[in-house]
């Protein structure tokens, strides 16, 4: 859900049962689990009013979502989603050992869980999403923390030449029998 919906970390750990929609493939983002400097954490809304959002789910995680739904989640439409491995709320420090661990095991090194948002949008910036889609998607109130996202690929841009060779293609007008070009050399001369 961190990168096929784009979801920050506090966002993730703040949703509810309640929040989630499977049947209409969407999750609801209501509040974010804040962590202070103190330890203590504090729920809130998100960073901004526009961070307050509903997000498509991707179809092909559905079933995945479902299944951790029936395994780990707390029961109950006020169930929290995610939950630490002593039924508490997950405290990022923890995590961030158990997430380190993990990618040691699997071979990837440097990579934060944060990353999982930027290449979710990123993913989405791919599909040919408009700045306006993307900044509703992530929650973000300006273009430009959507901008960061809208990467040029080399594969992207392949895309686009080929759609704008299609435009051109389909602009011109086919050449007339009395507009072609004679054949042979210049002045019709003889090899």
């Amino acid at each position: 859900m961190a990168g096929f919906l784009g979801l920050r970390w506090g966002e993730l750990i703040g949703l509810h049962r309640r929040d989630i929609d499977l049947d209409h493939g969407t999750g609801r983002v209501r509040r974010a689990v804040a962590e202070l400097f103190n330890g203590q954490r504090e729920i809130k809304a998100p960073k901004s009013a526009a961070g307050k959002r509903t997000v498509s789910i991707p179809a092909a995680i559905i079933p995945d979502i479902r299944a951790h739904l029936e395994r780990y989640a707390e029961p109950g439409a006020d169930g929290r989603v995610f939950l630490g491995s002593k039924g508490a709320t997950p405290r990022r420090n923890h995590f961030n050992r158990l997430w380190r661990t993990a990618c040691n095991e699997a071979g990837i090194k440097g990579l934060h869980f944060h990353d999982l948002r930027h290449t979710g949008n990123t993913l989405a910036a791919s599909t040919g999403a408009s700045t306006r889609e993307l900044m509703t998607r992530m929650g973000h109130s300006t273009a430009r923390a959507a901008l960061i996202y809208q990467h040029a690929s080399a594969a992207r841009d392949r895309l686009i030449a080929d759609a704008l060779s299609d435009l051109v293609d389909k602009g011109r007008k086919p050449k007339r029998k009395q507009d072609q070009e004679p054949e042979g050399h210049a002045g019709d001369t003889t090899d």
